[in-house]
């Protein structure tokens, strides 16, 4: 009889058992107290923070306390960026509700990451590709939200990225030169932020910023093709862009494997 697979080892999983012991209070407090932040400052409703809670939880408990600083850094550049010019986006009817972000607009920003964070709590923060993906996960859901809030309240008219034909601010579909600059900042700073934290190698930090900047340019394109006629909800777009990132992150550290 052939031996059993490692994962199934007694050793491995009683490894496994005292890790996920060890983090699971910890990683309940940290996104308690998050959620309840987030939600008292009314970046999201009580069904937000819910889902900001099992997500935020799902990706500290299999990354690790560290990986919450890294999803911190994204709730403040997206609350900052759509605090900017608020009253310029009430006046062309593009704000933020004020009950702040719902679950499933939650679940569709923070959804791919924790996807790719979960098998960490089994294999562990050495299977580096994982990491690589939720972080570009991260930073695409950034980018997104920041282009977008900071190209609606200062980027002007915006062009359709299919045909580059000047449509109203929040269009879906439309870019701007400030915008996207800003998303590629916000991508940057994420990145910057898990390389510090130890969750990214620095000769990561390039081509998941180049991630990000694909999945947000995606959403740009999903938006004015799939979204704009009425095919395809914003919930979905976000989270099929921040996959894009993912998936883009995950091929380049499979290349440089197979490369090395």
């Amino acid at each position: 009889m052939d031996p059993a697979p490692e994962f199934l080892n007694a050793a491995v999983l009683q490894s496994i058992a005292a890790m996920l012991a060890e983090r699971t209070l910890p990683a309940l407090g940290l996104t308690t107290a998050f959620a309840l932040a987030a939600w008292g400052m009314r970046a999201v409703s009580a069904g937000g923070a819910g889902a900001g809670l099992l997500l935020t939880f799902i990706i500290c408990l299999a990354a690790g306390p560290l990986a919450m600083l890294a999803v911190v850094s994204v709730f403040l550049l997206t609350f900052v960026a759509t605090r900017l010019g608020y009253r310029q986006k009430q006046q062309i009817g593009v704000a933020e509700r004020n009950g702040g972000r719902e679950a499933s607009q939650i679940f569709a920003n923070l959804g791919a990451a924790a996807l790719c964070a979960a098998p960490l709590a089994f294999y562990g923060n050495s299977t580096r590709a994982l990491l690589i993906g939720t972080v570009a996960a991260l930073a695409e859901a950034a980018a997104d939200t920041v282009s977008s809030e900071i190209g609606q309240a200062f980027g002007g008219r915006a062009l359709l990225i299919t045909t580059l034909k000047p449509v109203p601010p929040g269009t879906n579909g439309g870019i701007t030169m400030v915008g996207t600059l800003a998303g590629v900042i916000a991508a940057c700073v994420v990145a910057a932020v898990s390389v510090w934290l130890g969750l990214l190698y620095s000769t990561y930090l390039a081509p998941v910023v180049v991630a990000a900047t694909a999945g947000m340019i995606v959403d740009s394109l999903l938006g004015a093709t799939v979204e704009k006629p009425g095919r395809l909800g914003n919930d979905s777009v976000n989270f099929g862009s921040s996959s894009f990132a993912a998936l883009c992150a995950l091929g380049y550290w499979v290349l440089v494997q197979l490369g090395g």
